[in-house]
């Protein structure tokens, strides 16, 4: 252990090991020389370790042979500028720091992670359930089929499930460096951190990695190492509080499109929301040129063969100004849908008082929203009391000067996604909600939770701290004040949106045909290309529906890994189609 200490210390002041050096260390510890560079596949590329390479020349042309699709990584790499002359055109210094925590600087965890576990992916579902999770944080997908295997060094992924729901929260992934390349000093390293953006628990992207760490100090290793993007300031505020220290040396990677930001710097589409950033991806894999309009408003344009549309998120040209406004005008989609033969809900004009009155006791709970609205903006839910109507008739008179007023039906809410009039995705939405830890006011938790969204989807979203908010917390007998016992969820709004917190799971397996009919039904009716359309049901695997409204820009990148975002493109230049039909 000293001697790997004052190796380490060697290698934080810049001396990173050569393959000499590793050889001759090999040798006198008595362990195995191997001859062959170690390159280890972890499921979405190779990460090369730098240090196990005769020569730059080598270490180059195995990172030149990169499999398309995939993001290989050279770590450990003492001399880039000699890796980089062997192909300049082609490779690049990655802008990332690298980070090493020794486990004699290690102390355990004060306080006790609750609420979640963390295990070992073990089925097929797992490795579905990861993926989703990468997809959410923009991160390649996991084909386990390509790992290298663990008796050979190869990755071990790990999961953090909530004991509650099932719901897989973060993954984490380690690798063994005396199993992968017979290190002398008795390494480790931890790769692909990632928590759900709709994580509803605090600490577990901690928890995930004093897990890994404690794993391999059992195992007798001596540290961890991780590599974290420059500017990436909450994760290296997470390894700084962990105790990890600067490790100076480099990595090298390979030119891609994957990589482009990295070694383009960040053009105009970096400003883009995930709503537009994710159709630009998708365009950009074809080929397809794209030019950045208006990246605060989501404006782009897309060209290729000749062909030119213009979008807004998901909002082209090939949506019409009628079909739009039939969308946007809450009252004309009641009518059309309802000429359409679809069930809806009992549906007026807010009025006078009486008028408004009238409709509450005629129905007893009343939903209240504008008329031409977005992203839950202004709207009430479940309404039962005159004077909370005409409150919620004022904070929805400031979005539109015309307020509707709706029959509640309670229910799962349930968006679908039509593209090209056929469903694409379908996914129940639920209302933001907060989990207690004994210690932080609820006011605490939903900021701590909105920062989770915020970060995940680029700031759009967020939990309001609004009289919305605040009538539903009074609903449960509870203030943003008030102490959240250890364990206990509460719903903080009664609405499912996303952009105010509001949480997605995918159901598009479980669609009965009466409701895929429906809104294939509805997105004909409306003559619109894209549209979200949102229903109410009591079981998705149900006929029973009713459609509350219809969405003309609907939010493609919710709603992976279903391939709204490859569906979009293929309606959109149907020749750059990358898929089977």
């Amino acid at each position: 252990m000293q001697k790997s200490q004052a190796y380490g210390q060697r290698l934080l002041r810049g001396q990173t090991p050569s393959y000499q050096r590793l050889q001759a260390r090999l040798a006198e510890d008595g362990l195995p020389v191997s001859t062959a560079p170690v390159s280890l596949h972890c499921g979405w590329g190779r990460i090369l370790i730098g240090h196990t390479y005769p020569d730059a020349a080598t270490l180059a042309h195995d990172l030149l042979n990169e499999a398309p699709g995939e993001r290989d990584i050279a770590l450990y790499v003492a001399a880039p500028q000699q890796v980089l002359a062997q192909s300049p055109q082609q490779l690049f210094l990655d802008p990332s720091d690298t980070f090493r925590l020794w486990f004699s600087d290690y102390r355990p965890a004060r306080r006790s992670f609750r609420g979640f576990v963390v295990r070992r992916l073990q089925c097929e579902a797992d490795w579905t359930a990861i993926n989703s999770l990468y997809q959410s944080r923009h991160m390649l997908p996991v084909d386990h089929r390509l790992c290298t295997p663990y008796q050979d060094g190869g990755p071990v992924y790990w999961l953090a499930e909530d004991e509650n729901s099932g719901q897989i929260l973060g993954s984490v992934m380690g690798l063994d460096h005396r199993k992968a390349f017979n290190d002398p000093e008795d390494g480790s390293s931890l790769w692909c951190l990632a928590v759900s953006p709709t994580c509803p628990r605090p600490g577990v992207g901690e928890g995930l990695v004093r897990h890994l760490v404690e794993h391999y100090m059992s195992r007798g290793r001596a540290y961890l190492d991780l590599s974290v993007l420059h500017d990436n300031l909450q994760a290296k505020a997470l390894y700084a509080k962990l105790g990890f220290r600067d490790l100076q040396t480099f990595t090298v990677k390979r030119k891609n499109i994957i990589n482009q930001p990295l070694f383009l710097g960040p053009g105009p589409e970096a400003h883009l929301n995930p709503y537009a950033r994710i159709i630009v991806d998708e365009a950009r894999k074809r080929g397809i040129e794209v030019h950045v309009d208006d990246a605060d408003a989501g404006l782009f344009t897309l060209s290729h063969g000749g062909r030119k549309v213009r979008c807004r998120e998901s909002l082209s040209d090939l949506t019409s100004a009628v079909a739009m406004t039939l969308c946007q005008d809450k009252s004309l989609t009641h009518r059309c849908l309802s000429h359409a033969g679809l069930k809806l809900p009992a549906q007026q004009l807010a009025g006078t008082d009486e008028d408004n009155a009238a409709f509450l006791e005629k129905y007893g709970r009343v939903v209240v929203k504008p008329l031409d609205g977005e992203q839950g903006h202004g709207v009430a839910v479940d309404i039962t009391d005159e004077d909370e109507l005409a409150a919620a008739i004022e904070r929805a008179s400031r979005f539109d000067s015309r307020v509707l007023l709706e029959s509640f039906h309670p229910g799962d809410d349930l968006r679908i996604v039509v593209i090209g009039f056929e469903v694409v995705a379908a996914a129940i939405r639920r209302p933001a909600q907060v989990i207690g830890d004994g210690r932080n006011t609820i006011g605490a938790l939903i900021e701590a939770q909105s920062r989770r969204r915020a970060a995940a989807t680029g700031g759009e979203s967020r939990i309001p701290l609004d009289e919305e908010t605040k009538r539903c917390l009074q609903g449960a007998g509870v203030t943003f004040d008030t102490v959240l016992d250890e364990g206990r969820q509460l719903a903080v709004r009664r609405t499912a949106n996303l952009h105010t917190g509001g949480t997605l799971e995918d159901v598009t397996d479980q669609l009965h045909p009466v409701l895929v009919e429906a809104a294939i039904r509805a997105a004909r009716a409306l003559d619109i290309p894209v549209v979200g359309l949102d229903l109410l049901v009591q079981d998705t695997g149900q006929p029973d529906y009713v459609f509350i409204e219809a969405n003309e820009r609907v939010g493609l990148a919710n709603h992976e890994p279903q391939p709204t975002a490859e569906r979009f493109i293929d309606l959109l230049f149907p020749l750059s189609q990358q898929h089977p039909g």
